[in-house]
């Protein structure tokens, strides 16, 4: 009897999971569409996306999400350049979903040249303290700073690197991390810099959602979210995008589809107004 009632828990926990993942992925692009022609490297704009899985992305992806855009490249899991579509991230192939990514870049097309094009590099990995990227950690078989150091090399070759967007933080909203996270902000932020060779490199920092449960978990995200503005309240070059009004999905912990647009929006709103339009002074 016991062999048996084993036999279908594990039938349905079997087709529950074959469901949630039919789910997940029934509007993922079913091909590439790889870049034969890159642009001129002075005219290639790149953005890394960096942090754990709200940038990595868990939303549901829609048909909205896989239209591509010629001046949109972004680059696969072998380091080949592509047209962009929903979902960029490949480092976590059974989990990943929608990012902001898509949605940052076409709203930064709004209002940037019509020469210019957008480049995305994906680099987050979901559930990474910060202390493992400052360790350089390898987490899901991904070694977090040395992964980011080959795709900042790999950028620099086609374009410009303009900006990093960052989310992260869950991972560190922790009793006994909280009091260090300051002090680790800062010292990635300058570790990026150094590694991109450019002191000055705008970072913009996605703060965490205001919808944690139970509310002791809501309280330790709002403490996270108060060092990311204390720490670019001193540093010209950091930036906080806000997101306390943002929903989630069911699990309370990453941001939903729509969320995820607006999220891409509110990064690329705040990259505009405050690096590009003070570039321009």
């Amino acid at each position: 009897m016991r062999t048996r009632l084993t036999y279908f828990t594990l039938f349905f926990m079997g087709f529950f999971a074959n469901e949630a993942h039919a789910q997940r992925t029934k509007n993922f692009p079913k091909k590439s569409e790889y870049v034969e022609k890159m642009p001129h490297k002075d005219s290639l704009w790149v953005f890394i996306m960096a942090g754990q899985s709200n940038m990595a992305g868990r939303g549901l992806v829609q048909p909205q999400d896989t239209i591509p855009n010629k001046r949109i490249v972004t680059i696969d899991s072998l380091g080949k350049w592509m047209y962009a579509k929903e979902p960029l991230n490949f480092n976590e192939p059974t989990m990943k979903g929608l990012d902001c990514g898509l949605s940052f870049a076409n709203e930064m097309l709004r209002a940037i040249p019509n020469g210019i094009s957008i480049g995305l590099i994906p680099c987050a990995v979901g559930n990474t303290p910060i202390e493992q990227w400052l360790g350089d950690s390898i987490c899901r078989h991904v070694p977090l700073l040395t992964n980011f150091k080959s795709k900042v090399a790999q950028s620099k070759k086609y374009g410009e690197i303009k900006g990093i967007l960052w989310h992260q933080g869950e991972a560190n909203a922790k009793t006994e991390r909280i009091p260090f996270y300051a002090e680790n902000l800062r010292k990635l932020t300058k570790t990026f810099r150094d590694i991109t060779g450019n002191d000055a490199l705008p970072i913009l920092i996605g703060q965490l959602g205001s919808y944690a449960e139970p509310m002791e978990w809501q309280h330790k995200w709002d403490s996270i979210n108060n060092i990311i503005r204390d720490v670019a309240e001193t540093d010209i070059n950091t930036y906080v995008i806000y997101t306390q009004d943002l929903e989630s999905k069911s699990d309370k912990i990453h941001f939903d589809s729509k969320s995820q647009r607006t999220l891409g929006k509110r990064y690329a709103d705040t990259y505009l107004e405050e690096v590009t339009a003070m570039a321009k002074k």
